[in-house]
């Protein structure tokens, strides 16, 4: 029993040596997913994003949607819906964060934190650009209109 305490103990010293554990003030969790809200605005709190994404449901009228949002590395806080826009209608188009970057579920297509909200079209998360939010010191509001008009592209969407 000693004997393994001691290898766990030196592993996890290793692995902080080497690089691998989370950079200071970020957390190691990740694929962390809020509590579903309905039917309303969805208020991210700018003080709980970090380098990992934290994920957002959101059930409006019905249809389950999921916003991510992350801190990318240049600091700026980064937002889109959590599918993929080629692959959103086989239902499997999601991500979800490998080390430090997203993984389409579907596809594989691999993305840095630098590339959420840049791109629009091809095989990128679904960005939610500044237009389309509300984003002040502390929060950052996306409005339940606006969710709505996203509804079709997760009509088939399921997390697994």
């Amino acid at each position: 029993m000693n004997k393994t305490f001691i290898v766990v103990g030196t592993l996890l010293v290793m692995s902080s040596a080497i690089g691998l554990a989370p950079a200071f003030g970020q957390s190691s969790q990740l694929n962390v997913v809020k509590p579903a809200i309905a039917d309303r605005d969805l208020v991210i709190p700018i003080a709980e994003l970090t380098g990992n994404v934290v994920f957002y449901p959101v059930d409006i009228d019905g249809t389950r949607l999921e916003v991510l949002a992350v801190k990318a590395p240049d600091g700026t806080i980064r937002t889109a819906f959590n599918t993929c826009q080629v692959c959103y209608g086989s239902g499997r188009g999601f991500y979800k964060q490998q080390g430090t970057v997203l993984v389409c579920q579907n596809c594989g297509n691999r993305f840095r934190m630098s590339q959420v909200e840049v791109r629009s079209g091809g095989c990128n998360p679904v960005p939610i650009f500044s237009q389309n939010k509300t984003v002040t010191d502390t929060i950052i509001t996306i409005s339940k209109e606006f969710l709505k008009e996203a509804k079709a592209i997760f009509a088939r969407w399921r997390r697994g």
